[in-house]
Protein backbone atom coordinates (compact mmCIF):
# COMPACT_ATOMS: atom_id res chain seq x y z
CA UNK A 1 0.00 0.00 0.00
CA UNK A 2 2.88 2.35 0.71
CA UNK A 3 5.16 3.29 -2.19
CA UNK A 4 8.57 4.96 -1.96
CA UNK A 5 10.06 7.54 -4.34
CA UNK A 6 13.79 8.13 -3.98
CA UNK A 7 16.19 10.74 -5.35
CA UNK A 8 16.12 14.52 -5.44
CA UNK A 9 14.82 15.07 -8.97
CA UNK A 10 12.28 12.20 -8.92
CA UNK A 11 10.82 13.49 -5.66
CA UNK A 12 10.68 17.08 -6.93
CA UNK A 13 9.03 15.93 -10.16
CA UNK A 14 6.50 13.89 -8.19
CA UNK A 15 5.57 16.93 -6.09
CA UNK A 16 5.32 19.29 -9.05
CA UNK A 17 3.23 16.81 -11.06
CA UNK A 18 0.57 16.84 -8.35
CA UNK A 19 1.05 13.32 -7.03
CA UNK A 20 -0.74 12.68 -3.72
CA UNK A 21 2.31 12.29 -1.51
CA UNK A 22 2.02 11.59 2.20
CA UNK A 23 5.40 12.96 3.24
CA UNK A 24 8.93 13.86 2.16
CA UNK A 25 11.87 12.98 4.39
CA UNK A 26 15.27 14.68 3.91
CA UNK A 27 18.50 13.51 5.51
CA UNK A 28 19.69 16.07 8.04
CA UNK A 29 22.52 18.20 6.63
CA UNK A 30 21.39 18.09 2.98
CA UNK A 31 21.30 21.44 1.21
CA UNK A 32 21.37 23.04 -2.21
CA UNK A 33 18.96 24.48 -4.75
CA UNK A 34 17.05 21.24 -5.37
CA UNK A 35 16.59 20.64 -1.65
CA UNK A 36 15.22 24.17 -1.30
CA UNK A 37 12.93 23.63 -4.29
CA UNK A 38 11.62 20.41 -2.74
CA UNK A 39 10.84 22.19 0.52
CA UNK A 40 9.10 25.10 -1.23
CA UNK A 41 7.08 22.82 -3.53
CA UNK A 42 6.05 20.53 -0.66
CA UNK A 43 4.89 23.46 1.47
CA UNK A 44 2.91 24.89 -1.43
CA UNK A 45 1.02 21.61 -1.82
CA UNK A 46 0.59 20.96 1.92
CA UNK A 47 2.86 17.91 1.89
CA UNK A 48 4.60 17.13 5.15
CA UNK A 49 8.35 17.68 4.67
CA UNK A 50 11.11 17.50 7.26
CA UNK A 51 14.69 16.58 8.10
CA UNK A 52 15.50 13.31 9.86
CA UNK A 53 18.62 11.89 11.49
CA UNK A 54 20.90 9.42 9.74
CA UNK A 55 19.69 6.50 11.86
CA UNK A 56 16.06 7.20 11.09
CA UNK A 57 16.80 7.82 7.42
CA UNK A 58 18.53 4.42 7.13
CA UNK A 59 15.44 2.81 8.59
CA UNK A 60 13.28 4.48 5.97
CA UNK A 61 15.22 3.08 3.02
CA UNK A 62 18.11 0.68 2.47
CA UNK A 63 18.66 1.99 -1.06
CA UNK A 64 21.98 3.78 -1.50
CA UNK A 65 20.75 6.00 -4.35
CA UNK A 66 18.34 8.16 -2.38
CA UNK A 67 20.54 11.28 -2.60
CA UNK A 68 19.29 12.05 0.89
CA UNK A 69 15.64 12.43 -0.15
CA UNK A 70 12.73 9.99 0.17
CA UNK A 71 9.02 10.55 -0.50
CA UNK A 72 6.18 8.27 0.48
CA UNK A 73 2.85 7.85 -1.21
CA UNK A 74 -0.05 5.51 -0.67
CA UNK A 75 -1.34 3.51 -3.60
CA UNK A 76 -5.03 2.69 -3.21
CA UNK A 77 -7.54 0.97 -5.39
CA UNK A 78 -10.45 3.35 -5.71
CA UNK A 79 -13.83 2.07 -6.85
CA UNK A 80 -16.48 3.51 -9.13
CA UNK A 81 -20.08 3.98 -8.01
CA UNK A 82 -21.15 1.07 -10.18
CA UNK A 83 -18.47 -1.23 -8.75
CA UNK A 84 -19.51 -0.41 -5.18
CA UNK A 85 -23.21 -1.02 -5.86
CA UNK A 86 -22.52 -4.32 -7.62
CA UNK A 87 -20.42 -5.53 -4.66
CA UNK A 88 -23.30 -5.18 -2.17
CA UNK A 89 -24.87 -8.54 -1.23
CA UNK A 90 -28.38 -8.90 -2.64
CA UNK A 91 -29.82 -9.63 0.81
CA UNK A 92 -28.54 -6.34 2.26
CA UNK A 93 -29.98 -2.84 1.93
CA UNK A 94 -27.28 -0.53 0.52
CA UNK A 95 -25.79 1.97 2.96
CA UNK A 96 -23.25 4.40 1.52
CA UNK A 97 -21.44 7.42 2.92
CA UNK A 98 -20.43 10.58 1.06
CA UNK A 99 -17.91 12.92 2.69
CA UNK A 100 -18.33 16.45 1.37
CA UNK A 101 -15.00 18.25 1.94
CA UNK A 102 -13.88 16.79 5.27
CA UNK A 103 -10.58 18.58 5.90
CA UNK A 104 -9.10 17.10 9.08
CA UNK A 105 -7.21 13.79 8.55
CA UNK A 106 -8.10 12.74 12.11
CA UNK A 107 -11.80 13.23 11.35
CA UNK A 108 -11.43 11.40 8.06
CA UNK A 109 -9.76 8.43 9.75
CA UNK A 110 -12.31 8.34 12.57
CA UNK A 111 -15.20 8.45 10.10
CA UNK A 112 -13.74 5.62 8.03
CA UNK A 113 -13.32 3.48 11.14
CA UNK A 114 -16.91 4.20 12.19
CA UNK A 115 -18.21 3.51 8.69
CA UNK A 116 -16.59 0.09 8.60
CA UNK A 117 -17.94 -0.78 12.07
CA UNK A 118 -21.43 0.34 11.00
CA UNK A 119 -21.42 -1.91 7.95
CA UNK A 120 -21.22 0.84 5.32
CA UNK A 121 -20.82 -0.67 1.85
CA UNK A 122 -18.85 2.17 0.30
CA UNK A 123 -17.45 5.61 1.09
CA UNK A 124 -17.11 8.49 -1.37
CA UNK A 125 -14.49 11.16 -0.65
CA UNK A 126 -13.87 14.33 -2.62
CA UNK A 127 -10.62 14.80 -4.52
CA UNK A 128 -10.36 18.53 -3.91
CA UNK A 129 -10.67 20.61 -0.72
CA UNK A 130 -10.48 17.49 1.41
CA UNK A 131 -8.07 15.87 3.82
CA UNK A 132 -5.65 13.49 2.09
CA UNK A 133 -5.91 9.79 2.75
CA UNK A 134 -2.49 9.95 4.39
CA UNK A 135 -0.59 8.19 7.15
CA UNK A 136 -2.49 10.05 9.89
CA UNK A 137 -5.91 9.20 8.47
CA UNK A 138 -4.91 5.59 7.89
CA UNK A 139 -3.58 5.21 11.42
CA UNK A 140 -6.73 6.68 12.99
CA UNK A 141 -8.87 4.46 10.75
CA UNK A 142 -7.28 1.43 12.48
CA UNK A 143 -7.38 -0.89 9.47
CA UNK A 144 -10.70 0.28 8.01
CA UNK A 145 -9.06 1.62 4.83
CA UNK A 146 -8.14 -1.90 3.69
CA UNK A 147 -11.64 -3.20 4.48
CA UNK A 148 -13.79 -0.47 2.94
CA UNK A 149 -14.55 0.21 -0.70
CA UNK A 150 -13.61 3.85 -1.24
CA UNK A 151 -14.34 6.04 -4.24
CA UNK A 152 -12.47 9.27 -5.00
CA UNK A 153 -14.80 11.71 -6.77
CA UNK A 154 -14.33 15.09 -8.42
CA UNK A 155 -17.87 16.35 -8.06
CA UNK A 156 -20.35 15.49 -5.29
CA UNK A 157 -23.39 16.71 -7.23
CA UNK A 158 -22.49 14.48 -10.17
CA UNK A 159 -21.90 11.53 -7.83
CA UNK A 160 -25.34 12.08 -6.30
CA UNK A 161 -26.95 11.88 -9.73
CA UNK A 162 -25.02 8.71 -10.57
CA UNK A 163 -26.17 7.06 -7.35
CA UNK A 164 -29.77 8.10 -7.90
CA UNK A 165 -29.71 6.39 -11.30
CA UNK A 166 -28.50 3.26 -9.49
CA UNK A 167 -31.51 3.35 -7.18
CA UNK A 168 -29.94 5.05 -4.17
CA UNK A 169 -31.76 7.70 -2.09
CA UNK A 170 -29.68 10.59 -0.79
CA UNK A 171 -29.90 11.83 2.81
CA UNK A 172 -27.91 14.95 3.69
CA UNK A 173 -26.98 15.82 7.26
CA UNK A 174 -27.73 19.48 7.98
CA UNK A 175 -29.49 21.59 10.60
CA UNK A 176 -31.54 23.63 8.12
CA UNK A 177 -34.96 22.48 6.87
CA UNK A 178 -34.25 18.95 8.02
CA UNK A 179 -36.17 16.21 9.78
CA UNK A 180 -35.22 14.29 12.90
CA UNK A 181 -33.03 11.23 12.19
CA UNK A 182 -35.55 9.16 14.15
CA UNK A 183 -38.37 10.10 11.77
CA UNK A 184 -37.16 9.19 8.29
CA UNK A 185 -37.35 5.90 6.40
CA UNK A 186 -34.07 4.02 6.87
CA UNK A 187 -35.28 0.95 4.95
CA UNK A 188 -34.50 2.64 1.64
CA UNK A 189 -31.16 2.12 -0.15
CA UNK A 190 -29.33 5.14 1.27
CA UNK A 191 -26.30 7.33 0.77
CA UNK A 192 -25.70 9.62 3.76
CA UNK A 193 -23.83 12.87 3.17
CA UNK A 194 -21.87 14.61 5.93
CA UNK A 195 -20.11 17.88 5.31
CA UNK A 196 -17.20 20.11 6.16
CA UNK A 197 -16.32 20.55 9.84
CA UNK A 198 -17.19 24.26 9.88
CA UNK A 199 -19.62 24.86 7.02
CA UNK A 200 -21.42 21.52 6.76
CA UNK A 201 -22.67 20.28 3.41
CA UNK A 202 -22.76 22.81 0.60
CA UNK A 203 -26.03 24.35 -0.58
CA UNK A 204 -25.77 22.73 -4.00
CA UNK A 205 -25.27 19.37 -2.29
CA UNK A 206 -28.24 19.93 0.01
CA UNK A 207 -30.44 20.95 -2.94
CA UNK A 208 -29.73 17.62 -4.62
CA UNK A 209 -30.64 15.48 -1.59
CA UNK A 210 -33.89 13.53 -1.31
CA UNK A 211 -33.94 14.01 2.47
CA UNK A 212 -32.28 16.41 4.88
CA UNK A 213 -31.75 14.96 8.35
CA UNK A 214 -30.44 16.16 11.69
CA UNK A 215 -29.60 14.86 15.14
CA UNK A 216 -31.84 16.43 17.81
CA UNK A 217 -29.87 18.31 20.46
CA UNK A 218 -30.84 18.54 24.13
CA UNK A 219 -28.00 20.81 25.26
CA UNK A 220 -27.18 24.42 24.50
CA UNK A 221 -24.69 23.56 21.77
CA UNK A 222 -26.21 22.83 18.38
CA UNK A 223 -23.46 20.86 16.68
CA UNK A 224 -21.26 17.80 17.16
CA UNK A 225 -17.84 16.84 15.85
CA UNK A 226 -18.44 15.49 12.35
CA UNK A 227 -17.04 12.04 13.14
CA UNK A 228 -19.28 11.73 16.21
CA UNK A 229 -22.33 12.91 14.26
CA UNK A 230 -21.59 10.45 11.48
CA UNK A 231 -21.44 7.58 13.95
CA UNK A 232 -24.77 8.50 15.52
CA UNK A 233 -26.50 8.72 12.13
CA UNK A 234 -25.07 5.47 10.74
CA UNK A 235 -25.79 3.40 13.81
CA UNK A 236 -29.31 4.83 14.12
CA UNK A 237 -29.97 3.73 10.53
CA UNK A 238 -28.65 0.25 11.29
CA UNK A 239 -30.63 0.06 14.54
CA UNK A 240 -33.88 0.87 12.76
CA UNK A 241 -33.12 -1.58 9.99
CA UNK A 242 -32.55 -4.40 12.48
CA UNK A 243 -35.83 -3.63 14.22
CA UNK A 244 -37.73 -3.45 10.94
CA UNK A 245 -36.41 -6.75 9.56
Amino acid sequence: MKKVIIGRKPVLEAINSGEKLDSVQILYGQSGSIITSIQVAAKKRNIKCGFVTLDKFKNLSKDENTQGVIAFKYDFKFYSSDEIIKSIPTNEIPLLLILDSIQDPHNLGAILRTAECAGVHGVFITKHNSAPLNETAIKVAAGAVSLLKISMVNNVAQTIQELKKLGIWIAGSTLEKSKNIYDFDSKLPLAVIVGNEEKGIRKLTADNCDFLIKIPMSGKLQSLNVSVATGIILFEIQRKRLIQV
